[in-house]
């Protein structure tokens, strides 16, 4: 028997929808990092991108557990002498509150050339409405603790 390894022009890709209303960041970035890795498909392939299309709505009503929401901060350096910045989840939820899952999402997949590309089928949008209705997007379930993701 030979081993099966799947080409990334032969996969076949769906959309799917997250509503990120009250749920924990963490969880939907797993779910949404699972989906566009392909993780949730029988031909997956690690060196392959085999994943799926990802709409995620609401991304401003997504919640942290535990005090996260006033003690977590983002850290990012710009290279020079004195250029470490640190930003609080509070002031980048003001600011710009899909960066909060987009970030999630970036640290859960590879991060390579095959990770970049990978995180182009993420789109997060704040409201309920998106341009991708015509794509047909599939509702998919987030996992709470304790249960299983269903879609």
């Amino acid at each position: 028997m030979k081993t099966f390894s799947a080409k990334a022009e032969e996969v076949k890709r769906k959309w799917h929808i997250i509503d990120a209303e009250d749920q924990v960041v963490g969880r939907v970035a797993e779910t949404v990092a699972n989906v566009i890795r392909g993780k949730n498909k029988a031909i997956y392939t690690p060196h392959c991108d085999t994943g799926d299309f990802v709409v995620i709505i609401n991304a401003e009503k997504a919640v942290f557990t535990g005090k996260k929401e006033t003690k977590k901060g983002y850290m990012s350096f710009s290279g020079y002498i004195g250029g470490h910045k640190t930003e609080m989840v509070d002031r980048r939820r003001a600011r710009r509150p899909e960066l909060l899952l987009e970030t999630a999402v970036r640290g859960m997949v590879p991060h390579n050339r095959l990770g970049r590309q990978m995180l182009k089928k993420v789109h997060i949008y704040n409201g309920t409405e998106h341009p991708h209705i015509a794509q047909n997007p599939v509702k998919l379930v987030v996992k709470r603790r304790g249960k299983k993701a269903t879609s």
